[in-house]
C-alpha cells in the first residue's frame, strides 16, 4: 500500500468531517493525517487526509457520493505543496543548550519556551524536513511531541518550487 493525499472541499456543516473519515475507516483504510480548516469561500472547508490505500478511484467516487462533499483531489507528491506543524520539547542542560538552539535554528525552528532542563522548538515545513528536524534531535532526548495533520494544496507552477528552494 501506498501513501495518497486527497484535498477534500465541504461545506462547512456539522458532521461532515465524521462521516468523511468513518468512510476511510469503515473500509479499512488507515488515515496518516487528517487536517481541516476553512477555505476563502464562507461556508466551505478543506480536508486534506494523507491515507494508506493501494488505489483511490473508488474511494474518490464514494467521497464524491457523500452529502456535503463539494469537490476531491488527489495531489501528487510532486505537484503538491506541503505542510505541518511541529512543537518539541527537547532535552537539554546547560552546556548543550547552545548546540540544540544552533541545530534547531539550522532548520529555523523557533524557540517558544525555555526550561532549566528543556527546549520547546516550534517548526512548520514539509513532512521530510520536520522528520530530518525529529532525526537531529533524537540524540539529545525528545521529551515530548506533537504534530498537526498536514495540509496541501495544488502546486500552480514549477517556477514556484525554483523560488522557494524545492527544486
Amino acid at each position: 500500500m501506498s501513501q495518497h493525499t486527497l484535498s477534500v472541499i465541504v461545506e462547512d456543516k456539522p458532521g461532515v468531517l465524521s462521516r468523511v473519515s468513518a468512510m476511510f475507516s469503515n473500509r479499512g483504510f488507515n488515515i496518516h493525517s487528517l487536517a481541516v480548516g476553512p477555505t476563502h469561500v464562507p461556508e466551505r472547508s478543506h480536508i486534506t487526509v494523507v491515507v494508506d490505500a493501494p488505489e483511490l478511484e473508488q474511494l474518490k467516487k464514494q467521497l464524491h457520493k457523500l452529502v456535503n462533499v463539494i469537490k476531491v483531489t488527489e495531489l501528487e507528491r510532486s505537484d503538491a505543496l506541503e505542510s505541518e506543524v511541529l512543537i518539541a520539547r527537547v532535552s537539554c542542560d546547560p552546556v548543550s543548550r547552545g548546540e540544540i538552539g544552533d541545530t534547531a535554528g539550522l532548520f529555523g525552528a523557533r524557540m517558544i519556551d525555555l526550561g532549566p532542563d528543556s527546549i520547546t522548538f516550534e517548526l512548520s515545513g514539509t513532512p521530510e524536513h520536520l522528520a530530518s528536524f525529529i532525526d537531529n534531535m533524537k540524540p539529545y532526548g525528545i521529551v515530548d511531541l506533537v504534530k498537526s495533520g498536514r495540509v496541501a494544496m495544488k502546486r500552480i507552477s514549477d517556477v514556484a518550487r525554483t523560488v522557494v528552494g524545492q527544486a
